[in-house]
């Protein structure tokens, strides 16, 4: 697969190793009548069963982002799975479009953990996969519904939040999530500000959820997206993911 010269210049920061075979394919699924179309990453050179990661886009839908960070988790050694919040073909053009769409799963959480859900089944049906060793990632929409998935109590070794909108819940939900969680976010991140910070942590820790926090200086929403320019920052984008690289070796060690 060629991906565009931002995003091949992310993959090659994750080297393959010696005498691997990065393979990349599109799978269709369902979730009730609607057809699904996520993207699955492995290594063809390992035949044991290994650990997986669910990867969740942000508000544009399953496009190239979501599948390079497949293959680079790939390339770690893993099965990655980049799921479809919305369904095949529905990939919104612009910030309109990408608001409106996103908006009909902010606004029905049961849906929205759903479609996450679909997902996850999908890829426990994978016999490459260890099923007892299953993590969930995303960026920005993906990393809010990685934690809500989260809430549903699914067995999860952890759950992982880039810039990812950060929704309490009142009547608080909190105490379903069983998965350790990694969020990280940005210090100048206006969709996430101080107080919404605060107040997630606030919730989680009054569940006794096992959770870090992390947030990185000058980095606005977004900041993993190298196809934005006036966003992205590749310290904070490099830092992050080395911090994901030791969350994934401690949950699945």
């Amino acid at each position: 697969m060629t991906f565009s010269a931002a995003h091949q210049t992310l993959l090659e920061s994750v080297p393959a190793g010696a005498g691997a075979r990065i393979e990349g394919e599109t799978v269709e699924y369902k979730h009730e009548d609607t057809t699904l179309e996520g993207y699955l990453a492995h290594d063809a050179a390992i035949t044991e069963r290994r650990p997986a990661v669910l990867v969740v886009h942000d508000w544009t839908g399953l496009r190239e982002y979501p599948k390079v960070r497949a293959q680079m988790l790939a390339r770690l050694g893993y099965v990655a799975f980049a799921v479809d919040v919305y369904g095949a073909g529905v990939r919104p053009e612009g910030q309109e479009e990408a608001a409106a769409e996103a908006n009909k799963y902010y606004g029905n959480v049961p849906l929205f953990r759903a479609r996450v859900q679909a997902g996850y089944e999908r890829l426990l049906a994978d016999p490459r996969i260890d099923p007892e060793r299953v993590a969930v990632i995303g960026y920005c929409f993906g990393g809010s519904a990685a934690l809500e998935f989260a809430r549903t109590g699914a067995p999860l070794r952890g759950a992982v939040s880039f810039h990812g909108a950060l929704n309490t819940h009142e009547p608080s939900d909190a105490g379903q999530i069983t998965a350790p969680l990694l969020i990280m976010t940005g210090a100048a991140d206006p969709v996430v500000p101080d107080e919404a910070v605060v107040a997630y942590q606030d919730e989680l820790r009054a569940a006794d959820v096992d959770f870090e926090i992390i947030s990185y200086s000058g980095a606005p929403h977004a900041f993993t997206l190298p196809e934005i320019p006036q966003v992205y920052r590749p310290k904070a984008d490099a830092r992050s993911w080395q911090r994901l690289t030791g969350f994934l070796d401690e949950i699945f060690g």
